[in-house]
């Protein structure tokens, strides 16, 4: 149920009173008061920002399991500007947008009285940084001039989200259960926003995807989605999952004077330090230089009496009956990371340790295992198969050394999830190559090719990046081609529409081992068949082949 009326807004910068037109929706907590805005192509849509879905895991709730955040009523929620960001680096002025209490999500829909497929956003970071933030990342202008209720979610991040100590102090994967919290919240009262409980999508990026991934496997999961949309990661590669990551917990407790062991006076040390002690040693959670890009990593945690959300290692579960078989979209980038690798390069010291000990380093960078003879031997193929066993230069890496960086931390993984599930659960898969004016990496100020996140330029509205796109514009067909893709998935599990006039021609397969067809989505839509970079990944398949359990 909802109520429309009109709000009177009082704006003292410039003096003047302006009104905009705010809605309430009736839930069972309570009621819940948005605002209208408009899409980029000018339709009215509503939006409910700043939801709180679960209580804010602060004091004896810090590293704990979400609780669910209780009624409201009588009052009424004011959801119409964003919640705050979980705790995360940022510049100075922006602290004050901090809050361990940001388990919230927003709610984008046009019709209220309606039944529509409803999208699940899941943002990206690597574990440690972005929010849901409509003003930052996550505006909802391109995906609400499609026929869809959108939903996009906080969830915590860096230690205060993935402390796994192996105990039940802190058993892991805090981050992942809220964004499980987060879909049942959505389970119980989407409907009031005009949303389909029965028709849920997950969709996400980088970190975003790779727990999309896991929701898959996860028994707490089950039931809570419908179809995954998995852009740019994924949960299966060559790194191992652990019962605990005491490298970062022993870390942690260096950098803010805590004791390692036992468990619990650890925990109870950590529980007692303020926010803002977790963000600034942030970079110095790092082996060096930001790297691992995926530090903080889902554990498989043990059983202390807690919901689990990964009970087993995910390789072993993918073999199972145990996952849940939906729909999916899964795809990278043409360039990937280039943008981090040009980064590491650029660095005279880090392009040093590359060049001198490759055997230490890169299973730093590339996430697999360390000090062994087998990871010096991955490093010599690595490096010949590469780099040619070439020095590292500014000049002259660039390409090589980018398309190990980006295989290693996204398109292995993209690859090996791509062929395990694909035979079980009906797949898409594609390659993201347009080139458009504006990207997440420029070199020498010119945008270099479709790297890591690029895509999220055209599905959401970002801000910080772009401005919001006119019919116009020379983004207007990128735009089209995917929110339309992927709101036709949303609804029927399939992208293709003979009847939408930017899809009739659109004939994208399922994939299969056989002919491995993708679609290269640039400025134009192109079906082409032998598989994504398959003769790199090969590569990876041989040093990494697929665990087997008993």
């Amino acid at each position: 149920m909802q109520l429309v009326s009109a709000v009177c807004l009082l704006f003292a910068v410039v003096g003047a009173f302006a009104c905009a037109d705010a809605v309430e929706v009736i839930t069972s907590l309570g009621k819940i008061r948005g605002a209208t805005l408009k899409t980029r192509l000018g339709a009215d849509y509503h939006a409910f920002r700043g939801i709180r879905y679960a209580q804010s895991p602060e004091g004896d709730l810090r590293f704990m399991n979400p609780k669910p955040y209780p009624a409201w009523e009588p009052k009424v929620y004011d959801a119409t500007v964003d919640g705050p960001r979980c705790p995360q680096v940022t510049e100075a002025s922006d602290v004050g947008d901090l809050s361990e209490d940001c388990l919230r999500l927003n709610v984008y829909s046009k019709d209220l009285k309606a039944k529509k497929p409803v999208v699940v956003y899941l943002h990206p970071g690597g574990f440690y940084s972005v929010s849901a933030q409509s003003k930052n990342f996550a505006g909802a202008e391109n995906f609400m001039d499609r026929d869809i209720v959108l939903v996009t979610l906080n969830y915590r991040l860096g230690t205060l989200g993935f402390l796994a100590v192996g105990t039940a102090d802190a058993p892991g994967n805090a981050g992942l259960k809220d964004q499980v919290e987060a879909l049942r919240w959505i389970q119980k009262h989407i409907s009031n926003f005009g949303g389909d409980p029965n028709s849920v999508t997950l969709f996400g990026y980088s970190a975003g995807s790779f727990s999309i991934g896991l929701h898959m496997l996860s028994p707490m999961s089950k039931g809570l989605f419908h179809r995954g949309i998995m852009m740019s990661a994924s949960p299966l590669g060559q790194f191992d999952y652990e019962t605990r990551q005491k490298r970062l917990s022993d870390r942690q407790a260096d950098l803010l004077k805590c004791p390692k062991e036992p468990a619990a006076d650890l925990v109870k040390c950590l529980k007692s330090k303020p926010m803002m002690d977790f963000v600034d040693t942030t970079a110095q959670m790092f082996d060096f230089n930001w790297s691992p890009i995926l530090n903080w990593m889902p554990v498989i945690e043990g059983d202390f009496g807690q919901e689990r959300f990964i009970v087993e290692n995910p390789y072993k579960t993918i073999q199972s009956p145990n996952f849940q078989k939906v729909p999916l979209i899964i795809g990278i980038t043409e360039y990937e990371f280039i943008g981090g690798a040009n980064y590491l390069l650029n660095n005279e010291t880090t392009r040093k340790w590359y060049n001198e000990d490759f055997e230490k380093y890169a299973p730093i960078g590339l996430m697999y295992e360390r000090d062994t003879e087998r990871s010096r031997e991955v490093s010599r193929v690595l490096r010949s198969k590469y780099l040619g066993n070439t020095t590292l230069t500014q000049s002259d890496s660039l390409v090589p050394f980018g398309n190990l960086y980006s295989d290693g931390i996204i398109g292995f993984e993209y690859h090996r999830f791509l062929d395990m599930v694909s035979s079980l659960v009906p797949t898409y898969t594609y390659l993201f190559t347009y080139k458009g004016r504006y990207s997440h990496f420029k070199l020498n100020d010119e945008v270099f090719g479709a790297v890591h996140h690029d895509e999220l330029l055209y599905l959401l509205y970002v801000p910080v990046i772009t401005p919001l796109f006119k019919k116009t514009d020379p983004e207007n067909v990128v735009i089209e081609n995917l929110t339309r893709m992927w709101s036709e998935f949303a609804k029927k599990g399939d992208p293709n529409n003979a009847t939408d006039e930017y899809l009739k021609n659109l004939k994208w397969p399922v994939y299969n081992n056989e002919k491995k067809p993708y679609l290269v989505i640039g400025k134009d839509l192109d079906v082409k068949e032998g598989g994504v970079f398959t003769e790199r990944f090969q590569v990876w398949d041989e040093l990494f082949p697929v665990p087997k359990f008993k």
